[in-house]
């Protein structure tokens, strides 16, 4: 995400679920916000993060972001920590962003459930197909999105997990300033469109935890197809991910982290929608998330994190990435950044995130740049 996010309130609110009663208030503010010792309940914990901002596609934006981490099995000290996280937002230009996500560790953890219900109306600046874009070519593209989607992994190992996934979105364009670079004969898909596209996964997956990890290696591997049902211009063909992550502490407070990522799009006629997209809050931070978009995208990013105290973090990262076709061949583009980190939840080490990310400066441009606000880790 890369707009100019003004945060002028920020409230956290950590719940626990099955937390022993203290006695005054004071008492119970310092062990929600400031104790450095861990709630030994194995309880729920809630965040939520209130924020205003303002964005020139947007107008006024306003709402909320919440996250809540639990454990399936409380008794079962090897439980992983599940997930929920909630978005909404609302814009003075009546737009809005509604999004559910779920990672969810069973029982055992025999089974690995993640699932994205999402409502976006939000307009987005299209610069065009490929890695050499440029801000003056940027076009006011109207969207609204429908998506639902759901990946199921099952444990073959202690390790290894096996699984299907499903994966449905609805697109509706429009092109709100005409006679611009959306108008090029070679972006397929002006209208919008749809597709479910189903596939399989394999995960290997030994991380000592799933929020702030700091030691372990992750490996994903995934691939959905979407069959012709609609005809016409609708998406039918393959989508490819793989997500190689490694972590290790070579002192206690210090970890390093390096995750390599690759995302593909394989038919005859893609629409632009389609596309892999590089930028964001997660790789290649410090990019307009579309500035950058083709039919594969790669990054590898590392990061430098260092535990200051048991609340608080710092961490520094850069990476290298591109989008990239055999229209528009791989071009080497940098992302480098500072963040600060708080751990609302010492149980579920939780964190919430605030980076700075810096990009590349085009000729004749400002440099690329942005700051995250974000619930969990980058990777």
């Amino acid at each position: 995400m890369h707009r100019a996010f003004i945060l002028i309130l920020f409230i956290s609110c950590t719940i626990s679920a099955h937390a022993q009663k203290k006695n005054g208030f004071i008492q119970k503010i310092v062990q929600k916000y400031l104790s450095a010792t861990s709630d030994s309940s194995r309880g729920g914990s809630m965040m939520i993060l209130p924020a205003l901002g303002y964005a020139q596609e947007t107008g006024v934006e306003f709402g909320l972001a919440s996250t809540y981490d639990f454990y399936m099995d409380p008794q079962n000290v090897a439980s992983r920590t599940s997930n929920m996280t909630f978005m909404a937002t609302l814009t003075s230009n009546k737009q809005k962003n509604i999004k559910l996500n779920t990672d969810i560790w069973t029982n055992d953890n025999d089974y690995h459930i993640m699932a994205e219900i999402r409502y976006r109306d939000w307009p987005l600046y299209f610069y065009g197909l490929g890695n050499k874009t440029h801000t003056l070519d940027k076009d006011y593209i109207g969207q609204k999105l429908v998506r639902a989607k759901v990946d199921v992994e099952r444990k073959i190992s202690p390790h290894l997990y096996a699984g299907i996934n499903a994966h449905f979105d609805h697109f509706n364009l429009e092109d709100i300033e005409k006679g611009g670079i959306f108008e090029d004969p070679a972006v397929l898909g002006k209208e919008g469109g749809h597709y479910l596209a189903l596939g399989t996964s394999l995960l290997f997956d030994n991380r000592n935890v799933t929020t702030y990890t700091t030691k372990g290696s992750f490996l994903r591997l995934k691939y959905a197809y979407a069959p012709d049902f609609w005809k016409k211009d609708h998406f039918s063909g393959g989508l490819l991910e793989m997500d190689s992550r490694y972590f290790i502490s070579p002192l206690p407070k210090l970890t390093f982290a390096i995750q390599a990522l690759y995302k593909g799009s394989f038919g005859k006629h893609i629409p632009y929608y389609i596309y892999r997209e590089l930028g964001g809050d997660s790789a290649m931070r410090g990019y307009y998330l579309g500035r950058y978009r083709d039919r594969n995208y790669a990054t590898i990013q590392s990061e430098i994190r260092f535990r200051t105290l048991a609340r608080v973090g710092a961490v520094a990262f850069g990476g290298l990435g591109s989008t990239f076709s055999d229209q528009y061949p791989f071009r080497t583009l940098p992302s480098y950044g500072l963040g600060i980190r708080y751990f609302f939840s010492l149980e579920h080490q939780s964190t919430v995130r605030l980076d700075y990310a810096i990009g590349e400066k085009r000729p004749s441009e400002k440099r690329q740049s942005g700051f995250y606000l974000s619930l969990s880790e980058a990777f």
